[in-house]
């Protein structure tokens, strides 16, 4: 679940980064995307109802501009959430110092914004850099990893995937910055994803809204639902690819780049030892599978035997039972592995070392049976660890 492959740099985008004092740690923390005309666009945003500005002020210009950016500022270290109408002033007061120097409107600047709430957004420090950022910009595989690298926070490693269209001609390319709060709702999550195929703002959000319902929609690493929360797609038409005559292709690409950078999220949870590959099956429909999946994944103690790499399937069974769903327990079947370990709410026999063994994996898998239909999910969760605690317990001192 790392990056893997070429990256396919989609044609009429520009990258940057800059170091500008927001980070204690000193590490880049502001990061540009650049559109060489305006672009197409869509988003999605968090369903917490807490939003942070970046949230506010970028979905409302999407609105104002229909649909159409040309560049895409983002901080790192500070989320400017809960920061009042101060915060509100300074996020608008970014994009229009950036449209300033760029002749165009503030509303085709995009914002985004991770890191701590509740601390106000050092906006002169941001807007000091911004010239040096659009004169740094460029269009290389090095400049689009510098941009990976800035918006990163607890993340210990890039997030990156790339699917090339028409044999080349045009790609789908994805960068994604999420450790931890993550339960995309749609997490601390950011993805932008990238390419120069031709496309409306219509055509993108409905191709976004079905490629993240099946991927970052299907993971959670602990329950929590960030505030700043944003998937953004952009098409910059520069490789005069019609996205309408490549629809099946560049929606299963979508979703592949959708689905490599939703592994490497969780993969990359703080604190994580145990990526669990949870399939619920003989659901009735794909909500019901999903509210099983949730409830077995939120359990503090599903997860935190997942990190012992117990095969503590009584757990999952009361999770399953306190999901809202009305199961009859004695159609409900867990399987550790291939090893069938419950049945009818009761124990089966089976090796528990093989299934100790199972858990013990980097990643392993585990099979519910719900018996009440014949829908299923595929849910990608993790284990809760110790590190977990210490990274969180100490995250804003």
């Amino acid at each position: 679940m790392t990056e893997s492959g070429p990256i396919f740099l989609p044609k009429g985008f520009k990258f940057s980064s800059a170091t500008v004092g927001i980070k204690a740690s000193g590490k880049p923390d502001l990061a540009l995307i650049l559109a060489d005309r305006p672009t197409s666009a869509a988003a999605l945003f968090t369903k917490n109802f807490v939003t942070a500005a970046p949230v506010e002020v970028g979905r409302g210009s999407l609105v104002k501009s229909h649909g159409l950016v040309r560049a895409v500022i983002v901080n790192s270290g500070n989320a400017n959430c809960a920061t009042g109408r101060a915060g509100m002033r300074a996020c608008q007061k970014v994009c229009s110092d950036l449209a300033q120097f760029l002749n165009i409107k503030p509303v085709e600047v995009f914002p985004s914004s991770t890191g701590i709430i509740g601390v106000p957004l050092p906006v002169e420090k941001i807007s000091a850099q911004l010239k040096s950022l659009l004169e740094k910009s460029g269009a290389s595989p090095d400049h689009f990893r510098q941009f990976a690298s800035a918006v990163l926070t607890t993340d210990t490693r890039l997030k990156l995937a790339s699917i090339p269209l028409r044999n080349g001609k045009a790609a789908v390319t994805g960068v994604a910055k999420g450790s931890g709060m993550i339960h995309p709702q749609l997490a601390t999550m950011l993805v932008y994803l990238l390419t120069d195929a031709i496309a409306t703002p219509a055509e993108l959000r409905r191709s976004l809204r079905n490629a993240c319902a099946e991927t970052f929609n299907t993971i959670s690493i602990d329950g929590d639902t960030s505030t700043n929360d944003t998937v953004l797609l952009l098409a910059s038409g520069a490789s005069g690819v019609r996205m309408r005559s490549v629809q099946k292709e560049f929606e299963k690409a979508l979703r592949g780049v959708c689905q490599s950078l939703a592994e490497q999220i969780v993969a990359d949870g703080e604190g994580v030892q145990h990526v669990i590959h949870l399939r619920i099956e003989q659901a009735k429909d794909r909500a019901e599978a999903l509210r099983v999946a949730r409830a077995i994944s939120h359990s503090l103690l599903v997860k935190t035997a997942w990190a012992g790499a117990d095969p503590n399937w009584g757990r999952i069974l009361a999770a399953v039972g306190r999901s809202g769903v009305r199961v009859n327990p004695n159609r409900v079947t867990i399987f550790i592995g291939a090893q069938k370990v419950c049945s009818a709410s009761t124990a089966c026999v089976f090796d528990e070392r093989a299934a100790h063994e199972e858990l013990s994996k980097a990643e392993s898998r585990v099979i519910v049976q719900l018996g009440r239909g014949r829908a299923r999910l595929d849910f990608l969760t993790t284990d809760l660890t110790t590190d977990y605690v210490r990274i969180n317990a100490d995250y804003s001192t």
